[in-house]
């Protein structure tokens, strides 16, 4: 009994939720990988997942002995580079998912330069208003903001960022500065439906504004053009508008109202163990990003 085979099969299936997945993952056919899990099973004298013709969920024993497993599996991987002479050089494929803004202003800047330090890594960034599922779609590091639900993910806190209302110059010039979210009813209103509700925006302690904007839109950054060519006032993120509020060419409103900051974090799956390309990355994201002004604000 090859009991590696055994556990790399049993991770694979957990990862893959399922058999037939596994089997793709390691190019094996479906019948080895029941056989493995079965002897490794049979081997430890409990059961590891419970199969039904539809899924394949992971037992209360299976989920302890899975963690256990990666931790092995790691440690291995990592004596390998070091008896390879690989810990100062990281290379392969490292895939990193951001929100679309986010990435294109903060991550990509970080990834190029990582990339330039370590020509043997490939990048591949995935910039998405969603939420990816890292250990389903193989997904190295992530960067979320807001809180995080818990889970069996690494966090590494980088700073935080505000839900801010904004206008252009041009915009309050004509049409008055708002001292309350109720005056926000007069006035024209953009909507970034990725940061906010199109019918009402969540404010501080509790308080709502109802809101009928006359612009709604998937994309931020066509809320910061819009917003930015005095169209209206919009509610983004402060990292989004950063760069237009300390140009001038938007001003902050109401920011008495502001709800609390959001915490941006790097999220991975490694625990200590991470790959040395992720671990490289990862100093160098977090130096980078804490030292972002636009990324720690009051």
């Amino acid at each position: 009994m090859d009991r590696l085979h055994l556990i790399q099969v049993f991770v694979a299936v957990v990862d893959a939720q399922g058999f037939a997945g596994a089997a793709r993952k390691l190019d094996i056919s479906p019948p080895a990988v029941t056989r493995a899990v079965s002897e490794l099973e049979s081997h430890l004298g409990v059961r590891l997942l419970t199969r039904t013709t539809r899924v394949v969920r992971v037992t209360d024993a299976g989920a302890r002995y899975v963690e256990d497993c990666r931790r092995i599996l790691a440690d291995l991987a990592e004596a390998d580079e070091a008896v390879a002479g690989l810990h100062g050089s990281p290379r392969g494929r490292l895939t990193l998912t951001a929100p679309v803004l986010f990435g294109a202003l903060h991550v990509a800047p970080i990834v190029t330069e990582y990339l330039q330090r370590y020509p043997e890594v490939v990048a591949s960034c995935w910039f998405l208003d969603r939420v990816v599922n890292l250990v389903d779609e193989g997904v190295d590091i992530a960067v979320r903001i807001g809180e995080l639900p818990d889970s069996s993910l690494q966090a590494i806190r980088v700073g935080q960022v505000r839900r801010v209302i904004c206008a252009a110059p041009e915009y309050l010039a004509r049409h008055g500065m708002p001292q309350d979210p109720d005056d926000l009813a007069a006035h024209t209103l953009i909507a970034a439906s990725s940061v906010s509700s199109a019918t009402e925006w969540k404010l501080g302690g509790e308080r709502t504004a109802a809101i009928s904007p006359r612009l709604i839109t998937t994309s931020n950054d066509s809320a910061v053009a819009a917003a930015v060519a005095g169209f209206g006032i919009t509610r983004l993120m402060s990292y989004q508008v950063d760069e237009a509020v300390r140009a001038g060419r938007l001003r902050l409103l109401l920011q008495a109202f502001e709800p609390a900051p959001l915490p941006v974090h790097l999220v991975h799956r490694e625990g200590r163990h991470a790959s040395q390309k992720a671990r490289a990355f990862l100093d160098l994201a977090i130096e980078r990003l804490r030292a972002n002004a636009a990324l720690n604000a009051g």
